[in-house]
């Protein structure tokens, strides 16, 4: 999809941006589970790259609204960790050492 396709859709445009940015990222593992990276760089750099986005088409937005998404989305994604891999951790237990063959 073509970053103009994003300006028409804040949502969108700021999921995008987070993702480019790498202040989030997806779990490789669960697809519907975004992770909250914790780089502020990155999320500030979020802001600025929505913000060229949705200009590149002339659709305006107000930069309160444009924070708020930011703010919403990255409120939704999950701290440093996908939940449900941790949960699967520790329901599992730490994992046996497998003795070698040489030892």
């Amino acid at each position: 999809m073509s970053v103009n396709n994003y300006a028409n859709h804040l949502d969108s445009a700021v999921r995008y941006a987070l993702e480019t940015t790498h202040a989030i990222a997806v779990c490789p593992f669960h697809s519907d589970v975004t992770i909250r990276v914790g780089d502020d760089a990155a999320e500030s750099h979020s802001y600025a790259r929505t913000r060229n986005i949705i200009k590149s088409d002339g659709t305006k937005w107000k930069r309160e609204v444009l924070i708020e998404e930011i703010k919403r989305q990255l409120g939704d994604a999950a701290d440093g960790n996908c939940p449900q891999c941790a949960h699967f951790r520790e329901s599992n237990g730490a994992r046996p050492k497998v003795k070698s063959a040489l030892t």
